[in-house]
């Protein structure tokens, strides 16, 4: 109704205040009815006072709703207001507002739920840390889902210095990655050996820091792994040894009877003999070089880290196996040698990779036309690839895998380990060993890094 609003009724106490206050300084100036004047002043204030509370009453209203609004209540409502009120569309508004903001909360609210729900039925640990960076003893836990609870024998504790107190080993480990990574961590919890597969991801939300703590115990999948790396060990190794005995066994027979119940021999009989001896010699030695080679696999030495050039890497591998391509009419084209991207490496080891990556390559380049071996540098997104790439024979995708089992070799008179050292070293280095080859177009190996830039 017009007469509700608040505009025609501000319009009437003014125009009332107005007449009330003219008769009264009418009244002061010309009469001395002085009980008139004063009724007619206390009704002026009357209006006066009715006029601010009116005002304030909306005011109020007004202060409600942003505290209703900040303070997230979505109990208070204006629907009194709505066809009593001066302002319906006001509160109306208000009422709206105040309902999607509950319907906003209700979804997010849904949604943590959902997210509560999976979290705790997923087979990994999460902890959620809050303000684990400022003072870790004081930090508030604000999720530790049932995995957790599982995997670290311990309930659910509300703060981080009860955890820390409970399993110190684990919290010292978490120490170490605070500020994000991945780390492999063994502990021992009642008296069983758990090894935990652990990541950790810092988070800044409604400036709020938050340290997410996610862990799986991966023992059972590092034993199979373990078994199947022996067993494919073992079977190569057991082909090698067999491959050498089995000869030297024949012919130690051999010779044995040849030399059984005689005090001499004749020179024919010496002459049959060498030969089975040089043969005896020569197999106990390619056995003697495979147990060398075994040993160069398990004993690399610790890398010695250090800040080195990309220019200053690819330099070096230019001068080294510049002479040995080109005696091989191989074109060798190493470029960016000037470049100052810097990454923190062993030199020696790093060098190791490359020589055996571009020596792989000039073989598989033999009765190639125009052979070519290129070494080059990239940089995608936080990873550093070195590259050595060829236009050989290349990799058949079967052989993709088992290229890396230590002593497998797809060539004449190789040892099957140059690879295996290589991706040792890489791993060594934080980094991994990468391959895709394309048949006598082209195949690439990459030692790919960790970059920060």
């Amino acid at each position: 109704m017009f007469y509700q609003r608040f505009t025609f009724r501000l319009i009437i106490r003014l125009l009332v205040i107005n007449l009330l206050a003219f008769f009264l300084v009418h009244l002061i100036r010309t009469t001395e009815l002085w009980f008139t004047i004063i009724g007619l002043s206390v009704l002026l204030l009357s209006c006066i006072f009715s006029l601010y509370f009116y005002i304030n009453q909306i005011r109020e209203d007004i202060k409600r709703f942003i505290l209703a609004v900040k303070t997230r209540d979505s109990t208070l409502n204006f629907k009194n207001k709505v066809t009593k009120g001066s302002f319906p569309e006001l509160y109306e508004s208000f009422n709206d507002i105040i309902q999607i903001h509950k319907d906003i909360q209700l979804e997010k609210d849904s949604m943590f739920q959902l997210i509560k729900t999976i979290l705790e039925q997923v087979p990994v640990g999460v902890i959620v840390v809050k303000d684990y960076g400022k003072d870790p003893k004081l930090s508030e836990i604000v999720f530790f889902n049932q995995a957790a609870t599982n995997l670290l024998g311990i309930p659910a504790y509300k703060y981080w210095r009860r955890l820390e107190g409970h399993i110190p080993q684990f919290a010292n480990e978490i120490v170490n990655i605070a500020k994000g990574g991945k780390k492999f961590i063994e502990l021992k919890l009642q008296d069983k050996l758990i090894q935990l597969s652990t990541e950790i991801i810092p988070l800044n939300l409604y400036l709020t820091d938050y340290t997410i703590i996610s862990f799986q115990n991966i023992k059972d999948e590092i034993e199979q792994k373990e078994t199947e790396a022996w067993n494919r060990l073992i079977g190569v190794i057991s082909h090698e040894i067999l491959n050498s005995i089995t000869p030297i066994s024949s012919l130690s027979d051999t010779v044995n009877s040849m030399i059984a119940g005689k005090q001499t021999l004749n020179y024919a009989e010496l002459e049959d003999l060498k030969p089975a001896i040089q043969t005896i010699k020569r197999r106990s030695e390619g056995l003697l070089d495979f147990v060398k080679d075994y040993r160069l696999i398990a004993e690399l030495p610790t890398p010695q880290l250090q800040h080195h050039t990309i220019g200053e890497i690819l330099q070096h591998i230019k001068v080294l196996m510049m002479p040995f391509a080109s005696g091989r009419n191989i074109r060798l084209k190493v470029e960016q040698t000037a470049s100052k991207i810097s990454i923190q490496i062993d030199l020696k080891l790093i060098e190791q990779a490359l020589i055996n990556l571009v020596t792989n390559s000039i073989y598989a380049l033999e009765d190639i036309e125009n052979p070519i071996i290129e070494i080059n540098y990239r940089l995608d997104q936080n990873k550093l690839f070195l590259e050595v790439s060829d236009n050989g024979k290349g990799i058949e995708a079967d052989l993709v895998e088992k290229i890396f089992v230590p002593f497998f070799t797809t060539r004449k008179n190789g040892s099957g380990i140059g690879l295996t050292i290589t991706r040792n070293i890489m791993k060594m280095h934080m980094g991994s060993l990468e391959v895709s080859s394309t048949p006598f177009e082209k195949t690439t190996f990459s030692l790919v890094f960790k970059y920060q830039f």
